[in-house]
């Protein structure tokens, strides 16, 4: 890996999930009528969701697809809204559809909820606070997992149900991965993401451009994790946007450096983390 990390541009972004699953009609409905996305388009066995004319999840149908425990993969995929209001709005729709949550959290830097698709796909919506009030001890940012104040975020949702606002984009993805301090190397030397802070040895958030994290790890499945078989429920891969294709081609010669096979045919980069998580870099 590189002595002196290449870092990726700070404009970089999660652009879109996609994800391998048994139905397709059950999913764009859960996706549309729970969750408040947007059918933008459906071809032949895929379907892409999205929230303000902007593409956000692809779904490509497998009706073989099984689902798979104690793997690496899709921990969960985190949707980001503009607003406290429109994640009060998201929480009281959910409610109002008697969605099962997983959890709900005040991470100090965002507030989430928690909860899973059909198929056990993690989901997690949430808003960002303000970075001026992002917590730091000593420079280094502060994020936890504390109790989330419902009644005082309920207070926020006056606004009528029409889906998710506008301006909704994936904020982050989290990965089950076999090694933390493998997979660490690869988003950090490799890929370029800076390490913004680290949970023992269990768990890493990495991110661009000062961000609490755009991609974080885990060995939540078992250190060392299998693989999960081709073609399973989960993730096939995500998408990486950079500004420019000078950009681009900056994690191109990283990875190169770093001695990390890719494929950058076509107009985009592919590359899999050393756990098998694919991922795909374009530019604008």
């Amino acid at each position: 890996m590189n002595e002196t990390p290449m870092s990726i541009d700070p404009g970089a972004q999660i652009d879109s999930i996609h994800l391998t699953i048994p139905s397709l009609d059950r999913s764009v409905r859960f996706y549309e009528e729970r969750i408040g996305l947007s059918l933008q388009r459906r071809e032949d066995r895929a379907a892409v969701m999205g929230a303000g004319g902007r593409d956000l999840l692809w779904l490509h149908e497998s009706a073989s697809a099984q689902r798979v425990r104690g793997t690496t993969g899709l921990y969960h995929f985190a949707i980001l809204v503009p607003s406290r209001a429109d994640l009060a709005a998201a929480l009281r729709h959910l409610s109002e559809m008697s969605a099962t949550f997983q959890g709900f959290a005040d991470h100090l830097v965002s507030e989430a909820v928690y909860l899973a698709d059909p198929d056990g796909n993690g989901i997690e919506i949430y808003r960002d606070r303000p970075r001026a009030e992002w917590p730091r001890v000593d420079g280094v940012l502060q994020m936890g997992t504390e109790p989330l104040d419902l009644k005082s975020l309920l207070a926020d949702a006056s606004a009528p149900w029409n889906g998710l606002a506008p301006g909704t984009r994936i904020g982050h993805v989290h990965l089950h991965v076999a090694e933390l301090d493998q997979a660490e190397r690869f988003y950090r030397d490799g890929l370029g993401l800076d390490l913004v802070l680290r949970y023992g040895d269990s768990a890493a958030f990495l991110s661009a451009g000062g961000y609490h994290h755009h991609v974080a790890v885990n060995t939540w499945a078992g250190i060392g994790a299998p693989r999960a078989p081709a073609g399973a429920i989960g993730l096939d891969h995500f998408v990486v946007r950079v500004p420019t294709a000078q950009a681009l081609r900056a994690v191109g010669d990283s990875l190169k450096r770093a001695g990390i096979a890719h494929d950058s045919s076509g107009d985009g980069l592919r590359v899999s983390d050393p756990s098998g998580n694919q991922l795909e870099l374009r530019a604008d």
